[in-house]
């Protein structure tokens, strides 16, 4: 087994899941197993390691290459947490290796570029080419539910002139992507027996006209004016829960609700506008509040990186073969936060967005290997 394939199965088999806002807890969830793992690798490998505390038991871990006489230096992100595990049909921590892909929880997001970025990082540390970036390599927390961790990383200053953030992509360069804000909106009513209703005020019923006036409002935002490559903004309510007991009136109801921005859009004014909309169409709101938005990403911007990207194509290119496409995407990632603390940002890497959180997710082998070398070249070129 070759290096890349071993520490890969290493990361798969430690779990480091993410509650996504549960109450659960317990040896598997969280990132801290990993983050020791990984301080142990850092340390074995003898280079400055810092780890950096963004929330009980969540760290991240940066470490550093210092290349002699770098022009540059370039910070490598890969997040440490996964999706949980619900509905899998494979062990998830029990990586397995068939017909050239290796299987398991957070094989494809994102422990395959993870393991990629590491192994490039060894090589540079080991081999230190001449001319090369500097590379800081960072281990995030909490990118799959509230992105504290790259938030966290963005606050500091660490002297970074480009970043590549480690997601599946295949091996496509990713210049630009959808940001997303998330809120809840919660009903008031007034409990009763149900076999009084008119006793009491329906909570339910009160979200059922909101969730109809979203409808609408979703429906209009994707007639509205879209970015020429990611499309128009978006709108979906995603989950909802109310009352206690079907015998009792309920005098509560929430939904969560998720809004992707486009470039040119603030995050922060969503909930603002969607609140508009709903008072034009509703009247009176004085049974519905909006919470504050726990999930405020911005969109990736193209502009800052626009300068890096014919040097990063053709290292990619000199690996692979062919020169890569550079494309958008609708989802988010560890990039929003980090390009908005002004820092020239790219997302790359091994493995289809396709099969990341599937119940039996994969990775193909090639791709991880790959990968690496094109790590490892794109820090030589861009030196």
């Amino acid at each position: 087994m070759d290096a890349v394939t071993r520490l890969l199965a290493d990361l798969v088999a430690i779990p480091s899941v993410n509650p996504m806002g549960r109450g659960l807890s317990g040896p598997g969830f969280l990132e801290g197993r990993l983050s020791d793992y990984l301080e142990g690798w850092f340390r074995a490998l003898g280079v400055e390691i810092e780890r950096q505390t963004v929330s009980p038991g969540r760290d991240n871990l940066i470490a550093r290459y210092e290349s002699p006489g770098s022009r540059r230096t370039l910070l490598f992100d890969a997040h440490q947490d996964t999706v949980p595990t619900d509905g899998m049909t494979i062990d998830p921590f029990s990586p397995e290796l068939r017909d050239g892909r290796l299987y398991g929880r957070g094989s494809c997001d994102v422990k395959g570029g993870m393991a990629a970025m590491l192994t490039a990082f060894a090589r540079l540390v080991r081999e230190r080419p001449a001319g090369s970036a500097s590379v800081i390599m960072a281990c995030t927390v909490d990118e799959e539910f509230t992105h504290t961790g790259s938030s966290r990383l963005a606050d500091g200053n660490h002297g970074a002139d480009l970043a590549i953030v480690a997601e599946p992509t295949l091996l496509k360069i990713v210049d630009r992507h959808k940001g997303a804000v998330r809120w809840k909106v919660r009903t008031r009513g007034v409990a009763c027996h149900s076999s009084t209703p008119g006793l009491g005020d329906n909570a339910i019923y009160t979200m059922a006209r909101v969730v109809s006036a979203l409808a609408e409002y979703a429906g209009e935002l994707s007639r509205s004016t879209p970015d020429p490559v990611l499309g128009p903004p978006s709108l979906s309510v995603g989950r909802i829960e109310g009352g206690i007991s079907a015998n009792v009136v309920p005098d509560w109801c929430e939904v969560d609700i998720d809004r992707r921005v486009i470039p040119g859009e603030r995050a922060s004014d969503g909930p603002g506008k969607a609140l508009a909309f709903l008072r034009e169409r509703l009247g009176d709101l004085k049974r519905v509040e909006f919470l504050p938005p726990w999930v405020s990403m911005p969109p990736l911007v193209p502009d800052r990186s626009a300068p890096f990207l014919p040097a990063l194509r053709s290292a990619i290119a000199r690996v692979g073969g062919a020169t890569p496409e550079v494309i958008g995407v609708p989802y988010g990632t560890d990039a929003g936060p980090l390009g908005e603390a002004g820092l020239p940002c790219v997302v790359f890497g091994p493995g289809d967005i396709a099969r990341a959180h599937t119940k039996d997710e994969w990775i193909e082998l090639d791709q991880v290997r790959l990968a690496s070398e094109m790590y490892f070249e794109i820090a030589r070129e861009l030196g």
